[in-house]
């Protein structure tokens, strides 16, 4: 048994259908009593998208209180999963084997860090001090052209093959999850985003709009759905904000991690 820094967090999320599509296949997950945020992006031009995203919504709301860090982890990563499978036979059973898919990502807390999760283009951004970091990776095909110096990344979402993934929930009966564990510091904000927003706005003004929200959440989230709808959203489009308010007391957490179990502090898992 470990003395751990806990913090406490305000959140705020909202998802619109933008102002070209009838469907939103978008969905997303506030729990901050959990420390839990989800968005998940059906996947557009495939059969029943907008089941697939609330799928992933519904499972990963169901997940109990966890006992500690691992069992979190694991449980997200179960929940997935199985959401996964239920798609693939989805898929065969009532759709002709025709993809039902969808991105997400996942940011979690508990203690004094949070986990990234995610399959697909959907991202999560860090704003702290005053910069702004992407800490997710698209799984895209501009993604992968922009790896191989092939493009750059400021031309990524005008490329024609921009829309194209190469991961994502339902897709394949293997899912691999991406992971990234960071550190949690007072003041840090997260961003978790459909594509529908950051093929709109671009980074230089998610941060500008994250400096000035100072800190409210609901504040920046009505920001970045109204700045992508004045600029016709054709997509839908799904933001979730984050805010590391502080720290609260330091608690004894059974099971955390200890110098001979240590968690790094920002790693990733393939």
């Amino acid at each position: 048994m470990t003395q751990q820094q806990t913090f406490k967090w305000s959140s705020a999320g909202r998802s619109h259908v933008g102002m070209v599509r009838a469907i939103n296949e978008d969905a997303c997950l506030v729990m901050p009593e959990m420390g839990l945020w989800v968005v998940a992006d059906g996947m557009g031009g495939h059969e029943a998208g907008d089941i697939a995203s609330q799928m992933l919504i519904e499972n990963l709301q169901q997940i109990p209180p966890p006992l500690d860090w691992r069992d979190f982890l694991d449980a997200v990563r179960q929940r997935m999963q199985e959401v996964n499978q239920r798609l693939r036979q989805e898929s065969a059973q009532r759709y002709q084997n025709r993809t039902i898919g969808s991105t997400v990502v996942v940011l979690l807390a508990y203690g004094a860090q949070c986990a990234c999760l995610w399959v697909g283009d959907s991202r999560i951004y860090r704003l702290r001090d005053d910069q702004l970091q992407q800490l997710t990776r698209d799984h895209s095909h501009v993604q992968e052209l922009v790896d191989q110096g092939l493009i750059a990344p400021e031309d990524a979402h005008r490329h024609p093959l921009a829309n194209v993934i190469t991961r994502a929930v339902g897709s394949a009966d293997e899912m691999l999850i991406d992971e990234v564990i960071h550190p949690l510091c007072p003041g840090d904000m997260f961003l978790l985003c459909s594509d529908g927003l950051n093929k709109t706005v671009s980074d230089e003004e998610i941060g500008r709009l994250l400096i000035h929200s100072d800190h409210d959440c609901h504040e920046a989230v009505k920001a970045f759905i109204h700045l992508a709808l004045m600029r016709d959203a054709s997509d839908n489009v799904t933001t979730v904000v984050v805010n590391i308010d502080g720290a609260l007391e330091t608690a004894e957490e059974p099971g955390s991690a200890t110098a001979d179990d240590p968690i790094p502090p920002d790693w990733y898992l393939d």
